[in-house]
């Protein structure tokens, strides 16, 4: 009995050390991830399904909360230890005033960002992806591009056209000014009918969103992290920067 209670001890694995964590751990509920773990100064952040606003979804929709978003970024900008920023998006689109919030938002962070559009960066998520320093888009992700379509009211008063006219100059302007795309060509791509069958606007295929000067390059993950330690500070500069901040005042 003592040899038998013996041999299933030993059988039993060792406690996780402490300071071992997993990949999944790392992950935060509002899905970003120091890569590789906490050694990288490359902050990720995910924007998928759609992009919600100021009205909540229904429960089964795949949904980024930009309330979520907008105290990651702050946190991002805040942070030290994070000195980039990588920007992953699969999303339809969503709510135009939080979509140009966080593109906004984006935008003015001090820290180089790079962003990667996986499946596809429809809608408002077109602004949300040239926000970034550089952009790259996998050869079969897609963008669509068309005009802004809303309904119901907004800050309690029905839409005119007019205000929808506004809003998509404010979106054609950041897009035409975080891109290369000039706003003839911009414009042209939204209103091109025969593309989309119920609809006006023009769908962007990989390569496409490039040759239109919308994004920068064609690539994937290791093309993205490649561009992001680019654009990051010599690594003698950070290890300078940490060891000041590590000197007691």
């Amino acid at each position: 009995m003592r040899h038998r209670q013996r041999l299933i001890m030993e059988a039993e694995p060792e406690p996780r050390k402490k300071g071992k964590t997993d990949v999944a751990e790392n992950i935060t509920e509002f899905g970003t991830t120091r890569l590789p773990l906490q050694k990288s100064p490359i902050q990720t952040l995910v924007i998928i399904g759609q992009i919600e606003g100021h009205v909540v979804l229904p429960s089964q929709n795949k949904t980024t909360k930009y309330e979520h978003v907008i105290p990651q970024l702050v946190a991002i900008e805040e942070n030290p230890d994070i000195e980039g920023l990588l920007l992953v998006l699969n999303t339809v689109g969503g709510d135009v005033e939080a979509g140009l919030a966080l593109s906004e938002m984006v935008a003015s962070l001090s820290k180089p960002t790079v962003s990667l559009v996986l499946g596809g960066g429809h809608s408002i998520g077109v602004p949300v992806a040239v926000a970034a320093d550089y952009s790259f888009i996998a050869p079969t992700a897609t963008m669509t591009i068309h005009p802004i379509r809303m309904n119901g009211l907004v800050i309690g008063v029905p839409q005119t056209y007019e205000y929808l006219d506004k809003m998509q100059d404010r979106v054609v302007r950041f897009v035409t000014q975080h891109s290369h795309i000039d706003e003839h060509t911009f414009r042209e791509l939204m209103f091109r009918t025969g593309e989309l069958a119920r609809d006006i606007g023009t769908v962007l295929v990989g390569q496409d969103a490039v040759d239109v000067h919308l994004i920068d390059e064609v690539g994937g993950i290791e093309d993205a992290l490649r561009k992001m330690h680019e654009l990051l500070p010599p690594r003698e500069a950070r290890k300078k920067k940490a060891h000041r901040q590590a000197k007691p005042h």
